[in-house]
Order: C-alpha cells, then sequence, then structure tokens
C-alpha cells in the first residue's frame, strides 16, 4: 500500500528520515567553534591574571554609511584595509605570543593553502625578534599545537615544488595535542609551559 500527502506524492519514509538526517548537519559553524573556544580560554586567562591574550580585530575601511535613524546607522559598504597578519596575540610570562588558528575538514592532511604567505612572514618576524608563535590546528577531530618553525619547514618545502600539506603523520609526530578542558577549554599554555619555561 502506498501512501500519499495531500499534494499526492507518495511517502517514502526511509528516504525522508536520511534527508533529514543530512540537512540536520551544517558546517557553516565549525570554524566559529574553535574561535569561541580560544575566546573562552583567553578570557579565563585573562580574568584569572595567567595572561594577556586577544583575537586581533580585521582592519576595515568603512565607505558608505547610512543614517535611517539619528540613533542607528548601517555600514553599507566596508572593505578591508590590509590583509591581517595572525589571529590572536599578547603576553605571557614576560614573553610575546603571536599565533593563528586553522582547521580542516580534510581526513588524511592538514592543507598549507590555509595559510597565507603575509601570516608566514609575520611569524618569521615574531620568531625573529624572539616572540613565541605558533599555530593551533583543528584537525582529526582533534586541537593540535604546532610550532611556527615546523610551519615554516613544511612552506618552504611547498615553496620548492614539495607537498602542498602536512601529512596527519607529520602532526602526530611534531605537533602537541591539546586535551578539551573545563575552565581553559583548550590550554595551550600548558604546552608553552613545557616548550619554553
Amino acid at each position: 500500500m502506498i501512501f500519499r500527502y495531500p499534494n499526492g506524492k507518495p511517502y517514502k519514509p526511509d528516504k525522508q528520515i536520511k534527508e533529514n538526517k543530512q540537512q540536520s548537519i551544517t558546517y557553516s559553524n565549525r570554524g566559529m567553534t574553535l574561535e569561541e573556544d580560544l575566546n573562552e580560554t583567553n578570557k579565563y586567562y585573562l580574568e584569572n591574571q595567567i595572561a594577556v591574550i586577544h583575537k586581533k580585530p580585521t582592519p576595515v575601511q568603512i565607505v558608505h554609511v547610512d543614517y535611517p535613524r539619528r540613533s542607528a546607522a548601517v555600514i553599507k559598504e566596508a572593505y578591508f584595509k590590509q590583509s591581517s597578519t595572525t589571529d590572536y596575540n599578547g603576553i605571557y610570562k614576560g614573553k610575546y605570543i603571536d599565533f593563528e588558528a586553522k582547521e580542516t575538514k580534510n581526513k588524511t592532511s592538514f592543507p598549507l593553502q590555509n595559510f597565507h604567505e603575509h601570516q608566514i612572514e609575520h611569524m618569521k618576524n615574531i620568531l625573529h625578534h624572539g616572540g613565541i608563535s605558533f599555530v593551533i590546528l583543528s584537525a582529526f577531530n582533534q586541537y593540535y599545537f604546532l610550532e611556527a618553525t615546523h610551519l615554516l619547514t613544511f612552506w618552504e618545502r611547498q615553496s620548492a615544488g614539495g607537498r602542498k600539506s602536512i601529512s596527519m603523520k607529520e602532526i602526530a609526530e611534531l605537533a602537541y595535542k591539546i586535551p578539551l578542558g573545563y575552565q581553559a577549554r583548550i590550554d595551550y599554555l600548558k604546552i608553552i609551559d613545557k616548550l619554553y619555561f
């Protein structure tokens, strides 16, 4: 027996359930989870006088603004003034901290195309001046701490015609897993303590 909707279309329960499950899965806010977790972690560090680390604002040039009411302004047109450097910076135990947060859905490697030349140059400058620079990667259902020196090596390999990604094996060998915590959700300072202090 075939059941039909009022519009005449046949009811197919297995197909409907499968389609509804596929529609409920969304990847649009996956990047926000990493950013939100880092922002909460940094807020915890600040509130507990552990470190002062903030997300850098992206410089924007406002071109056109409408004023529909005296108390309201609506930005209609704006452009990025310049390429941003890295996502976060601050100070911890007297050392300058500067890092980028990136993620991938790729199941076998981390594409280097997620980084930009100006970010690589910025990290080189931080290291040159004695700062601590690194990347927090969200990959393979795990957070990783990768020192900038390793990232720079992978970038140079790519520039010389080598692999355009960091393999899962290389990440497992060179990066440090960051276990999820409660108050400091992504407690990356524990790794900095081991490496630098």
